[in-house]
């Protein structure tokens, strides 16, 4: 069966919302924290050498970058159509491609031609070093496109807060290039000690955080979830993390050839400004923001807030369906969403959030809903007499229904 022909059976029986597999992937660099359903013996199911997973990537078109040992279509969602006890899959992105604005709408589709976001679970038991991502420009030298990522930290996701419930951000206000340089060039003595020149933050679950290209950062131990654009586009400037130590070629990774040891192209990558802005914590937080008077959605029976709000690149809501109650929910842009709490009706679709996942098991907690979909409105049902049915829900760029501040 072809792929335009899976993803339009698909798209029929879901009646424009589509089911996608779990999506795990690892990172050789990490230590999973175990807080996202994965069966304990199968955090390392894709061999040691690969590195435990501690990820679980969201509604993505986008490989997973992991080097030489990468499996093919790492990092890539699948739909999952099943019929008769037959079960088939097609890439997300096999799928965009053939059926275009009937999955990501019309405006997406002529500006883009792709899905150009994804989301992601980051599940490391550590901080991760004080790293980068290119913007557009800096990552178009090595052919790649940029990457703005936002964090926000799901309650139901963080029965404990790891090893570093703490992230640094930018720089220190006063910092030099020069010291900075310096640090860059001290890399492969130990520890470089780029984080005397940073300082952290206390991650505070239930909230989040607003991350442009280009501004160093060392994401600490709480589980989150990570709207980002569709790139896995990264550098690390800080050379030890913990007992950790970070390989040489991660500093250089995405470093165009003819840039190879130039120390001035890693800090010209830095968007220095954002870095050093005394004000970073008031201009990157984010808090919930009720998408519409909180009284008026618990009169309906739900609560929505914005959760990540900060960018165009993409965006996110949290959507809580109170208990027992039945609503409509209409969005001008379509999404994907994963399951955090409870169990439900999604128009056609049962969906539930497992307690367990096996590495390799379909589940019944992620889907996309098309524009088209989204737009008619899709009806959830909560038949739980106590337990909320929540959601997560993460949109392209320029979401039609998100005033940026």
């Amino acid at each position: 069966m072809s792929a335009n022909s899976i993803a339009n059976k698909a798209l029929e029986q879901g009646k424009g919302i589509l089911k996608l597999a779990p999506n795990w992937v690892p990172r050789s660099f990490c230590v999973p924290g175990r807080r996202i359903k994965l069966h304990p013996d199968d955090y390392y199911a894709m061999g040691g050498e690969r590195g435990g997973i501690d990820e679980r990537w969201f509604s993505s078109t986008t490989p997973a970058d992991n080097g030489p040992l990468t499996f093919e279509n790492e990092g890539m969602s699948f739909i999952v159509f099943e019929d008769g006890g037959k079960t088939e899959k097609v890439l997300l992105k096999d799928a965009i491609d053939e059926l275009k604005g009937e999955i990501i709408g019309e405006r997406l589709w002529k500006e883009h031609e792709r899905w150009p976001m994804y989301s992601k679970f980051f599940d490391n038991k550590g901080a991760l070093p004080h790293h980068v991502h290119h913007s557009d420009e800096h990552a178009a030298l090595t052919g790649q496109l940029g990457k703005p990522e936002a964090y926000y930290f799901p309650p139901q996701a963080n029965n404990y807060g790891g090893d570093f419930p703490y992230t640094f951000f930018g720089l220190n206000p006063g910092t030099t290039k020069e010291q900075v340089r310096q640090c860059l060039m001290d890399f492969e003595k130990g520890d470089n000690k780029l984080t005397n020149l940073a300082s952290a933050q206390r991650l505070a679950v239930g909230t989040g955080w607003d991350v442009p290209p280009g501004v160093l950062h060392a994401p600490g131990s709480l589980c989150t979830y990570e709207p980002q654009k569709a790139s896995d586009v990264f550098a690390m400037y800080q050379s030890l993390t913990g007992d950790q130590v970070v390989p040489k070629e991660l500093l250089w990774k995405d470093t165009p050839e003819d840039k190879m040891g130039d120390y001035d192209h890693l800090v010209d990558v830095l968007d220095w400004d954002l870095n050093v802005d005394p004000n970073f914590a008031q201009n990157r937080f984010m808090a919930p923001k009720p998408v519409r008077p909180v009284k008026e959605m618990k009169a309906e029976g739900y609560i929505e807030n914005w959760i990540c709000y900060k960018s165009a690149a993409f965006s996110a809501k949290e959507l809580t369906v109170l208990p027992g109650k039945t609503v409509t929910i209409k969005d001008n842009a379509c999404y994907g969403f994963i399951t955090m709490q409870g169990h439900g009706k999604l128009g056609v679709w049962d969906i539930e959030t497992p307690a367990l996942i096996r590495y390799g098991q379909l589940t019944n907690d992620e889907y996309f809903v098309t524009e088209n979909a989204a737009k008619e409105g899709v009806v959830i049902a909560n038949p739980s007499r106590n337990d909320p049915l929540v959601l997560l829900k993460h949109f392209g760029p320029d979401n039609p229904d998100l005033v940026l501040e």
